[in-house]
């Protein structure tokens, strides 16, 4: 299996990266074929709490999150943790605890706390001078080379695309392994991303979001490389859950769509129940 910095660097094609929230969610991106995943912040709020990624997780549930997801995998996971919930030693201390945790990667942004989605209005970012200091203690509390920090701007919204850019740069400069430029709101505004910023780069395709959804071949030609989709599942889930429920509460029976929902094995055999029957049957005496 490679490490999520070699899929990085490898420049002959995109990587195409789902966003996760639970370990269900981890073992099926996983058996579908996914080389890595993305633990998302947005999805995390949700499922945890039924709120809005509107700065309500901290530390703790990131940290937590990510061990459960970590363990049900074998690919890299990268965690979604926001602003680094504190101080540049706050920082430093969630870059050891992801580690421990099993991450292969962390994505930190410059947003001010309490932050919120990107693509949602009323997004403020901190001073340079402030997410250098938390983005040089990620870099420190490294352990393995192999763990990637991605940096993340949220400059568009509030100072202009020029201001994003020269932070991605100088983020890369201190020693992000890739940059991200959240929320450009054009094709135009993409492709300047791409050109002018010599880095690996994140494109962001939010259903519904403020960028326009590119294939990966596309945004790949334009100088992106991590294409992530970080709310697809959530999104599909919730509308799988609505239909059913629905259906379930105007007709009392979910029978009319027994053919949308996986069976009894089909579920049994993603949660591997055969592997934990041997091993049931191997402790008997």
């Amino acid at each position: 299996m490679k490490s999520l910095k070699q899929l990085i660097r490898d420049n002959s094609k995109p990587l195409v990266i789902p966003g996760v929230y639970d370990a269900i969610g981890a073992k099926i991106a996983q058996k579908v074929g996914f080389e890595a995943m993305f633990q998302t912040g947005y999805g995390t709020s949700a499922t945890l709490f039924g709120m809005p990624d509107y700065g309500f997780i901290g530390a703790t549930e990131t940290i937590e999150n990510a061990r459960r997801i970590c363990s049900s995998v074998s690919v890299p996971v990268i965690v979604d943790s926001d602003t680094g919930y504190g101080n540049a030693l706050s920082v430093w201390k969630l870059v050891n605890e992801l580690q421990a945790a099993g991450a292969a990667g962390m994505f930190l942004e410059d947003q001010r706390w309490p932050k919120r989605c990107g693509h949602m209005a009323g997004k403020e970012v901190v001073e340079t001078e402030e997410y250098v200091e938390k983005l040089q203690a990620a870099v420190d509390a490294k352990k393995s080379k192999d763990f990637i920090i991605v940096a993340r701007t949220d400059a568009r919204a509030t100072r202009g695309l020029d201001e994003a850019i020269e932070r991605a740069k100088l983020y890369k400069k201190i020693g992000a392994d890739a940059v991200f430029v959240e929320a450009p709101r054009s094709i135009d505004e993409m492709k300047k991303i791409g050109k002018e910023i010599n880095a690996p780069l994140v494109a962001n395709m939010i259903e519904g979001g403020a960028t326009p959804i590119l294939s990966a071949n596309e945004l790949h030609r334009m100088g992106f490389k991590i294409i992530l989709y970080p709310l697809s599942v959530l999104y599909a889930n919730t509308f799988a859950t609505l239909s059913i429920l629905r259906e379930l509460k105007k007709s009392g029976t979910t029978k009319r769509l027994s053919k949308e929902v996986v069976t009894f094995d089909q579920f049994n055999d993603i949660v591997e129940l055969a592997k934990f029957r041997k091993m049931e049957n191997r402790y008997k005496k």
